[in-house]
């Protein structure tokens, strides 16, 4: 039985992926101090897209017990389908969310964040 995640723990999970991409941009450009939020932004979109690809969540998802999966059957998402997703996650799509509390780029890509409870 699959439990769809709160939207307070994929805030937190989005939150903690945000600020680690922040502080790895400012590492970066830190004696220049040139970082831009698109730099952000592009740094955000890989590590999400990777990771989820290759595990199942991003890293903070990974963090609060998170895991994004075929909406249909549970099964692991395809990495087009998490391009998809990704991309439509940076153009602020999970703004707008149904009456259930689930993203938009959630469905157009097909997918769900479940919470785990346990790590795997």
């Amino acid at each position: 039985m699959l439990t769809q995640a709160s939207f307070g723990r994929r805030l937190a999970a989005l939150t903690i992926d945000w600020f680690m991409c922040l502080l790895v941009t400012g590492l970066i450009s830190w004696p220049h101090r040139s970082g831009s939020s698109f730099t952000t932004l592009g740094l955000f979109f890989i590590e999400v897209f990777i990771l989820t690809s290759l595990t199942g969540s991003s890293a903070g998802q990974k963090v609060m017990l998170l895991k994004v999966v075929n909406a249909a059957d549970g099964s692991r998402v395809n990495a087009i389908r998490v391009f998809i997703r990704t991309l439509l996650l940076c153009l602020v799509f999970p703004a707008l969310m149904t009456k259930e509390g689930r993203g938009y780029h959630d469905i157009f890509a097909k997918s769900v964040v479940v919470w785990v409870k346990e790590v795997s």
